[in-house]
């Protein structure tokens, strides 16, 4: 389980933050000030990515990017700030960040940022060019348009094609129906919005050991689908 540190001093964002996550599987840490993240980073080497706030209290996140980059070359680090000026991002790109998210961000735009931090810090990044999403048993071909289970083609629509590499590159990342809309359907779709619930239904019939009890399209009721890349 990758270690995460979330650092943000106003509580009610740090929780949505630390409670988006630990709902993605990650280990969390917590820290209001960038003092009392330095001092965690410091005792905590397994942390795998910091999500840091720039505008702390006291000690910049400027600066904490600063020293955590000097502790630790590999750490992965998400800037987070409602500054949209261009010199800002800049400025923490140059520091030693490795992206930055402007506030306010979804669930699942955090996540994915996370998630695709992740695969570059392990080396095997999915890039747009890349021909493959390899998932557990799972493998996508994006040139060919395929998919396979266990090195077995499953027949999909281009419909449900879409709606699967969607979440699949999203991995564990929660995507609410609207999100799959825009993303599958497109902004202008003025059809019922039952329509990925419909598909969604369709997909784990193909895909899925037992349907009604699924273990890779995963639901959080009230808001949303994802893909449980981590099923053996």
């Amino acid at each position: 389980m990758e270690k995460l540190m979330v650092v943000e001093d106003e509580a009610s964002i740090r929780g949505f933050i630390v409670l988006s996550l630990k709902h993605a599987g990650f280990d969390v840490l917590e820290a209001e000030t960038g003092e009392e993240a330095l001092r965690i980073f410091k005792r905590e080497p397994s942390v795998h990515i910091v999500l840091l706030d720039v505008m702390l209290p006291g000690m910049s996140g400027f600066d904490v990017c600063e020293q955590m980059r000097k502790l630790k070359s590999a750490v992965g680090i998400i800037l987070l700030t409602a500054k949209i000026q261009e010199t800002d991002k800049v400025h923490g790109l140059g520091i030693g960040a490795d992206d930055y998210i402007t506030k306010p961000f979804s669930p699942a735009e955090m996540i994915a940022r996370v998630q695709a931090l992740l695969r570059r810090l392990n080396g095997n990044e999915i890039n747009a060019d890349s021909e493959y999403i390899v998932s557990s048993v799972f493998k996508l071909s994006k040139k060919n348009e395929q998919f396979f289970k266990n090195d077995q083609l499953i027949e999909l629509t281009p419909t449900e094609f879409t709606l699967i590499k969607t979440l699949m590159e999203n991995e564990n990342g929660l995507l609410s129906r609207d999100e799959l809309l825009d993303r599958v359907w497109g902004k202008n779709f003025v059809g019922d919005a039952k329509i990925v619930d419909v598909n969604i239904r369709r997909l784990r019939q193909k895909i899925e050991d037992e349907p009604s009890e699924p273990s890779y399209i995963m639901t959080h009721w009230g808001r949303g689908y994802f893909w449980n890349g981590g099923k053996a």
